[in-house]
């Protein structure tokens, strides 16, 4: 979806040195987090629309000719699905580049085939709503009374279908297996028993998108209906609307795979691998531009062929809203106020595939975007943003108006500035490690004003906030929302409009805040990395110039343990890079994440006492001030090592994530 440029941070910083938000994502309606867009991320930014044009076949074809081919072959995506209905009727619908860049296969947007990731889950939340329709599903029900397993209580508190489906279920983010290239997967029932993700938020409380809990959702539809999730939704989904070129199986039926479009990186690049996802009803749908058309009209027409009138009205109707002003959560799909106006939406990303589908009740009209590659330098995230941002203001433009700020806007950014973490993240397992990167900043900037990194412009630039509301600030470049929750003089809560239904931020205790903790960490690897080092170099330079080393006993021990201690921890960390740059992958082995635990509990507790032995001695005997004083310093990141490994749960037991 459009806010994944912001959620890079969480599962790929480590990776690849990204950044978040994000922190998000891991950043989101996406199966996984996405890289962030680099500054300057190579495309162009259509000037806005001055006046507004009537939406038709002809505008709007003239409009996506002059926008998206160029910036296809800009970013170097190889191909795209743009589809347009308006009135009950498909608008348009077209295919950009190539579904196989090899083959020069062009996309053709009736039968080509793209992942459409996380819009996947409006099939789920259909599915959903036909059976508390039929009366088999109760909205505020505690969803083990559906279930043969059990979800443990939150302090006492069940979790709904209605907190499934406004992402206030709870769950901590999970992503192990969760998307991989092996046909060896699990079954939904096998995948959702073999781990519960921790409840670590009251249901109903805190906005924490959750592919888990969409997978609960398709396995209870699943038991109530009394057929597979996929007969489910090919019968009472895709043939009462005559989609011929969808589906959810993994493998794809054989009559589909011809039609399946190639997955990229770049789309000068080789093709990617079937992308097999373990919990499907989360994501694991192909779809041709076509029928995804076949789909929106339904939605738009009060539920068409798929739902009753006041059935699809309550499923469009706000759920749940994060903060008054805000964006509010519908059942299932999303709110994307644009210009005055309310769409509902959804998005999601494969690694491969991006899309976003967005729905405007108001004016009887719908738009999708599916691409299916990432670009150069993040530049699927632009095209999209663009898609969505030009085609309303093209069509649905907003009144020119000039806000004016708020006399307040400097004493209120300076008392939201602070550190925040994403509810959308692993809490209480291993993973919370890609927290340490991840949290985001909010400051000021040279004049006092609202600064939140972040959050950048399509062309990378940071944003100008302007104060229009207390504590609800709004991006001068294009509208977008930032805003704190304060409670009693104290700032509880930050929220980035776009992304406010599904995933929030709050303030990061002091003892995990890297505002502070970062800066001591990165000293710390340094000296470590220093004292591995000069084990070698002193090696060398004896044997060089033919000297003794002239040490013995307890000291001889020292100096050979203390640069062990720094290079194990060193490798250690290696060794949960290696972990980190592979965990969206079936191959990730449970072995090594065992390993690394165990060796980790070892390595940052021994390295605290060995560093504490050699500062005692260091002062007992004749050393040098430097040696004194490097001593001083090894215990002191030693101990740094060890807080942040007790912190983000590098020290634990259980491989799931």
């Amino acid at each position: 979806m459009r806010w994944m440029k912001y959620l890079a941070a969480g599962a790929l910083a480590l990776a690849g040195g990204v950044t978040v938000a994000q922190q998000a994502p891991a950043d989101a309606p996406s199966l996984l987090p996405q890289p962030a867009a680099k500054p300057g991320a190579l495309l162009p930014v259509p000037s806005s629309v001055d006046g507004q044009h009537a939406l038709t076949k002809q505008d709007a074809d003239a409009w996506l000719d002059g926008f998206l081919p160029y910036a296809l072959a800009r970013g170097d995506v190889a191909g795209a699905v743009v589809v347009i209905v308006k009135d009950g009727q498909v608008l348009t619908q077209r295919g950009f580049g190539y579904a196989d860049v090899a083959a020069r296969k062009p996309v053709d947007p009736t039968t080509t085939l793209f992942r459409p990731g996380s819009v996947s889950k409006l099939y789920t939340w259909t599915a959903v709503m036909q059976q508390v329709e039929a009366g088999k599903l109760n909205l505020d029900t505690d969803v083990n009374q559906y279930l043969d397993f059990k979800i443990p209580p939150y302090d006492g508190k069940p979790i709904t279908l209605r907190n499934i489906m406004t992402h206030t279920a709870g769950f901590e983010e999970a992503g192990r297996d969760l998307i991989g290239k092996s046909d060896n997967i699990p079954t939904l029932e096998a995948a959702l028993k073999r781990w519960t993700p921790h409840r670590v938020y009251a249901p109903g409380s805190t906005p924490a998108y959750s592919n888990y809990a969409t997978a609960l959702a398709g396995y209870i539809v699943q038991r109530v209906s009394g057929m597979p999730f996929d007969d489910y939704i090919e019968r009472n989904i895709f043939q009462r609307l005559g989609m011929q070129y969808a589906s959810f199986r993994q493998p794809l039926p054989a009559a589909l795979q011809p039609h399946m479009a190639k997955g990229y990186q770049l789309g000068s690049g080789d093709a990617k691998p079937f992308e097999i996802v373990s919990v499907a009803p989360a994501g694991s749908s192909a779809i041709s531009g076509g029928d995804m058309a076949k789909f929106m009209i339904a939605h738009l027409d009060n539920g068409g062929l798929l739902l009753k009138p006041e059935t699809a009205k309550l499923m469009h109707s706000p759920a749940n809203e994060p903060l008054p002003g805000l964006n509010h959560m519908m059942l299932g799909f999303y709110e994307e106020k644009i210009n005055g106006i309310s769409a509902i939406a959804h998005g999601g990303d494969t690694r491969w595939f991006h899309s976003d589908l967005t729905l405007f009740p108001s004016k009887n009209v719908g738009i999708y975007i599916s691409l299916n590659s990432m670009g150069k330098e993040g530049a699927v995230s632009p095209i999209r943003n663009t898609f969505f941002k030009q085609f309303a203001d093209r069509y649905f433009p907003a009144p020119k108006t000039t806000p004016k700020e708020l006399p307040t806007a400097k004493a209120h950014a300076a008392q939201v500035a602070g550190t925040y973490a994403s509810s959308r993240a692993p809490v209480e397992n291993w993973a919370a490690m890609m927290g340490f990167l991840g949290q985001m900043e909010v400051g000021t900037d040279k004049d006092g004003k609202l600064s939140v990194p972040a959050f950048k412009t399509i062309g990378g630039a940071p944003r100008q906030w302007m104060e229009v509301s207390p504590y609800i600030w709004q991006s001068t470049e294009d509208g977008d929302q930032f805003a704190a929750r304060v409670e009693n003089g104290k700032v509880t809560r930050v929220f980035y409009g776009p992304v406010a239904p599904i995933m929030v931020w709050d303030p990061v205790p002091w003892y995990k805040d890297t505002a502070w903790l970062k800066p001591l960490a990165i000293a710390a690897l340094a000296i470590l990395a220093l004292t591995a080092l000069a084990w070698p170099a002193g090696a060398i330079n004896r044997k060089r110039y033919g000297a003794k080393l002239e040490r013995t006993g307890h000291a001889l021990t020292l100096h050979r343990l203390v640069p062990a201690c720094a290079w194990g921890v060193l490798a250690l960390l290696g060794s949960w890079l290696l972990v980190v740059t592979k965990s969206s992958e079936f191959v990730t082995s449970a072995g090594l994440i065992w390993f690394n635990q165990i060796a980790g509990l070892l390595l940052f507790f021994g390295f605290v006492g060995v560093a504490g032995w050699n500062a005692y001695l260091a002062f007992q005997t004749k050393r040098g001030w430097f040696g004194k004083l490097w001593s001083i310093l090894l215990l002191v990141a030693a101990i740094v090592m060890l807080w942040v490994a007790l912190a983000f749960h590098l020290i634990s037991f259980g491989a799931n994530w």
